[in-house]
């Protein structure tokens, strides 16, 4: 079944809309003042109502009548379109109210009234008529087709006023679930320890609505769960190993992660689970793909025993997937658990008298409910406002119950309740749809964002009816309260799809990956959450249509290639969006006009109020001057841009942070300009503020002339340096000789060098002579990544800082031998990480430094992995002490 079904639903708010234009000052200004025929407007108004009287009736008969769904489909084409009429007369008629004030009153007013013949003009008649005659035609349709006027109680244009005093309604009790909540508390409790160290799994599987995330609610919350850490984190349907990964994280922490790529996730996420026992909460889960929940187990098993890990999903093949210890399928509720979770919401309590007939009525439709729970909640919610035994009867006998399976996702009883709310409540729930799922949103922004699209009625205060509309839908049970925070509110996933579903046309999933954007979409005045935008071709999904966009947050503009005219990526209005604070920004690997590439990437110049930027597969051949002309940049990252042949002067940017260069091939020399020596600005100090610094498959990069740059980078912390195979030259001395760039090996009265010596934490560098040159007393992890160098022993005695704690010796296929003498003096040292090192087979003879508290042996020599086996290895006497050996 298609978005149709319902358009009849979302109809009748854009009836509602069409007659307050038809009655908005500009528009009968407009008529009037132009001495047109006013009969025009009255006619549309007439034929409007009387196609509006059978809309409630259409919406039920559609569900078996095809030729009034068609009927349907064509009057909400003819409803939109004197819509669209109608505004541009509102705007016409606001533009003239704002021509410059030199003019004088009488001027004005006669310009607003009688303006002179224009294209604009003599086209509103024709189109008028036009939309008069589809109308017309409509209205005798509607007579064939046998459609009646809405009587007391068919549907939603009957609306009792229900009371807005209690914002919450309580789930302290859950029905019904007592035995599945003990069973699956006792699994969670229990200290049995798997087999291979497999994770504790349970996933509690059953269909939408069955109240499967209510009952890991509760289970979570239980006083009598002990566990050193509790985690819940929502998956829903993208399942990315890095994005959940980094919710854990963040979940256990209660702040942000900065972490860039996978293995420093898995990392972080390690060190925090070591040795605790744990409980997480996975919900909604719906990835079915074998490797990637073992990509996401890694650094789970790190727990202590007793860890268990819950699982929510509607599927038992996601169950097989992660490979569950128990799955526990939840059922509907019985007979005696539905009367009482209906009549808790239906009625006062559960326990209220209630008149014989009403009562027969309520458990026919208990019974279609099926024991769902959100199904007898918000069908439930929906019969307390509606109080006469006729409304009843007349919510029992709609032909919506009957919906064919497998024709639409969406249970009946929803999308009952979605039609028996009045018009202007439709239309603010159907904005709702703009939410991704499990989008967390305070009461006063969505009442703001209603307001902003004129959905509030007028007369009073606005923030007022805003509280009236928004505690309607809440006591309806279309919003419930956030389970993390009290003041913020969530749908559910199924009330989402809902959203969604009803919206058709006119909101669209901004949280995916949205290939077509729909038609209208740049209507969307209001809209500040948008993840993804893909641009069409030709005409399809025009860049343009970001252009009234007032974006907050996070975008991703996709596609690039496809726009066709650089002017239109300047009527994108990116400049002008001032809350935007990141922007990505990606073109396919088919590069066919490199110079209409830079002119679009020119035109793309962001608000100078952006954060953060990613530019990837670029294929112009230079970056456009805005680049170093952004006072509040954080973070910039270019990626793939392969025919770039010189970087522009980012050391110029006062706040940059974070700086990510990967697979810019074309780049052979990074010289002075880099650092913005030359520029009006020279004489600041380059990348003053820039913590971390990346270059990564540069396969083109020769040089790096850094050694005549004085003072930049004070304030470096990491800098990571790896597959740039053609880099030579003195790097050593120019990165940490006299006068470096980064750091000093030498004795030095400058002090910005000396100061700098103070940052730097962090070096992941492919080249062991450099490595071999670092003397810095705050350096804490070093990682080596070489391969084909003549290097049989590492390290020499003194080389290595004292502080380092972490020590990666990467793909050093020729090591025989770890040097004790340069291990020894490392008394800081917590983690050695060897991996792919085929030729070492033993360990020092007088073992490794006490203080290391990890290590990692992986893809080294069979022999080597013998040897350090417990507790009969020849070396395992030399790391019995270490808490933790990892050997693959």
């Amino acid at each position: 079944m298609a978005v149709e079904l319902v358009c009849g639903a979302l109809l009748s708010s854009s009836f509602q809309v069409a007659f307050e234009r038809l009655a908005s000052r500009e528009v009968l200004d407009f008529f009037r003042g132009r001495k047109l025929n006013e009969e025009l407007l009255n006619k549309l108004n007439i034929k409007l109502l009387s196609i509006n009287a059978v809309l409630d009736d259409a919406e039920q008969r559609q569900i078996r009548n095809p030729n009034v769904k068609a009927w349907l489909v064509m009057v909400k084409d003819a409803v939109f379109e004197a819509e669209d009429l109608l505004d541009e007369i509102d705007t016409h008629v606001s533009k003239s109210k704002l021509k410059p004030k030199s003019r004088s009153i009488t001027s004005k007013v006669r310009n607003i009234f009688v303006p002179p013949l224009s294209s604009f003009h003599k086209g509103i008649d024709s189109r008028m008529q036009k939309v008069l005659d589809k109308l017309e035609y409509l209205a005798k349709e509607k007579d064939i087709l046998g459609l009646k006027e809405a009587s007391v109680g068919s549907g939603s244009q009957v609306s009792q006023k229900m009371s807005s005093t209690s914002l919450l309604i309580s789930e302290a009790v859950i029905y019904g679930r007592d035995v599945d909540k003990e069973n699956i508390f006792n699994w969670l409790v229990s200290n049995t320890e798997n087999d291979n160290n497999q994770l504790s799994v349970i996933s509690i599987v059953g269909m939408g609505g069955l109240g499967k995330t209510t009952l890991a609610q509760h289970l979570y919350n239980d006083p009598r769960m002990k566990f050193e850490i509790r985690a819940w984190v929502c998956v829903s349907d993208e399942f990315d190993v890095f994005k959940v990964t980094r919710a854990i994280l963040e979940a256990i922490t209660g702040s942000t992660d900065d972490s860039i790529d996978l293995n420093m996730v898995h990392g972080r996420l390690k060190e925090k689970l070591t040795g605790k026992k744990f409980l997480l909460v996975l919900d909604d889960v719906w990835n079915e793909k074998q490797d990637q929940w073992e990509a996401l187990q890694t650094p789970l098993t790190y727990g202590a025993q007793g860890s268990k890990i819950l699982v929510t999903t509607r599927s038992l093949k996601v169950a097989s997937t992660m490979r569950s210890t128990q799955t526990h399928q939840l059922q509907e509720l019985q007979e005696e658990h539905c009367q009482r979770l209906f009549a808790k919401h239906a009625f006062q309590n559960e326990n209220s008298q209630i008149d014989h007939e009403f009562k027969e009525i309520g458990m026919k439709i208990i019974k279609k409910c099926k024991g769902l729970p959100l199904a007898l909640k918000t069908i439930g919610s929906l019969l307390k406002t509606k109080t006469s035994l006729l409304e009843w009867e007349s919510i029992l006998t709609s032909e919506i119950w009957d919906l064919p399976e497998g024709g639409c996702n969406i249970i009946p009883a929803l999308i009952l309740s979605y039609h028996h709310l009045p018009p202007h409540l439709k239309r603010c729930f159907a904005y709702c749809s703009l939410f991704p799922k499990d989008y967390l949103f305070q009461k006063e922004d969505l009442i703001l964002l209603w307001m902003a699209e004129n959905f509030l009625q007028q007369g009073k205060s606005m923030i007022a009816v805003g509280e009236e509309y928004f505690n309607d839908l809440l006591s309806r049970s279309f919003f419930q309260q956030s389970r993390e925070d009290e003041m913020r509110f969530v749908m559910h996933d199924l009330l989402n799809d809902l959203a969604k579903y009803v919206s058709g046309d006119f909101c669209c999933r901004l949280d995916v990956e949205v290939r077509m954007m729909p038609k209208q979409f740049g209507k969307l005045k209001n809209l500040q959450v948008l993840s993804s935008f893909y641009v069409g071709k030709d005409t399809e999904s025009n860049i343009k249509e970001l252009g009234e966009l007032n974006l907050h947050g996070r975008l991703e503009i996709l596609e690039l290639q496809n726009v066709d005219n650089p002017l239109d990526a300047l009527a994108a209005n990116m400049k002008s969006k001032t809350h935007l604070v990141e922007l990505e920004l990606e073109w396919s690997e088919k590069h066919e006009d490199s110079e209409k590439e830079r002119e679009v990437l020119e035109k793309l110049q962001p608000s100078k109020h952006l954060k953060e930027l990613s530019i990837w597969k670029y294929g112009g051949k230079q970056f456009p001057d805005w680049f170093w002309d952004n006072s509040l940049l954080s973070s910039l990252t270019l990626v793939d841009c392969k025919y770039c042949t010189s970087l522009p002067p980012l050391g110029l940017l006062p706040t940059l942070k974070e700086l990510s260069f990967k697979g810019l091939s074309g780049i052979k020399v990074i010289g002075a300009e880099f650092y913005g020596y030359g520029s009006s600005s020279s004489s600041i100090i380059p990348f003053r503020s820039l913590e971390t610094l990346k270059f990564e498959d540069m396969e083109g990069w020769e040089e790096w002339k850094c050694n005549t740059v004085k003072g930049a980078f004070p304030r470096l912390r990491k800098l990571y340096i790896r597959k740039c195979p053609q880099l030579k030259g003195q790097l050593v001395e120019q990165l940490w000789g006299g006068g470096s760039c980064v750091e000093g090996s030498k004795t030095t009265d400058d002090p910005t060098i000396n100061h700098c010596h103070n940052f730097l934490e962090t070096l992941h560098i492919a080249s062991l002579k450099c490595a071999l040159a670092i003397n810095t007393t705050c350096l804490r992890e070093l990682r080596i990544d070489i391969s084909g160098v003549d290097v049989e022993s590492f390290p020499d005695e003194g080389l290595l800082p004292l502080s380092l704690t972490s020590l990666f010796i990467i793909k050093c296929p020729n090591l025989k031998k770890l040097d004790y003498k340069g291990l020894r003096h490392l008394s800081s040292l917590k983690e050695l990480s060897l991996h792919d090192c085929p030729s070492l087979e033993c360990l020092p003879e007088e073992g490794l430094p006490k203080s290391i508290s990890t290590l990692h042996i992986w893809d080294c020599s069979s022999l080597l992995k013998q040897r350090c086996q417990n507790p009969n290895g020849e070396d395992w006497g030399k790391i019995s002490h270490i808490d933790d050996v990892d050997i693959d």
